[in-house]
């Protein structure tokens, strides 16, 4: 998937989920993308697209600190837990490759779970 895509995926989430602020584009180039989906004012989801070296995080951030993220470098996905989100999941699960709608279905799971706006 390719930067365009994840732009194209990434306005696209945002007009279509009311619970998200604001879409800030970071950084962009031809092969390079780095964006935020405000959801509030400490906690927003960043992602990060590099075609050159096929490498993906979506990452879920609160107060500064991710706590949850999934990660795709070189081709290969891996996780990081809400319970553990400095280790590397390689489970079945944890390897298994995410779009932006999933990775932000996830979220909103986690957010409610956790009583976050």
């Amino acid at each position: 998937m390719s930067v365009a895509f994840w732009l194209d995926a990434l306005h696209q989430e945002a007009g279509s989920r009311v619970y998200i602020t604001r879409l800030d584009i970071l950084d962009q180039s031809r092969t390079m993308l780095k964006t935020r989906l405000h959801i509030s004012s400490d906690l927003f989801v960043q992602v990060y697209r590099n075609d050159r070296f096929d490498t993906t995080n979506l990452v879920l951030v609160y107060g500064g600190r991710r706590i949850y993220a999934r990660d795709q470098l070189g081709g290969r996905w891996h996780r990081h837990t809400t319970s553990a989100p400095q280790i590397h999941d390689k489970s079945a699960e944890g390897q298994r490759a995410v779009q932006l709608a999933e990775f932000l279905d996830e979220v909103e799971s986690m957010l409610a779970a956790m009583g976050l706006p």
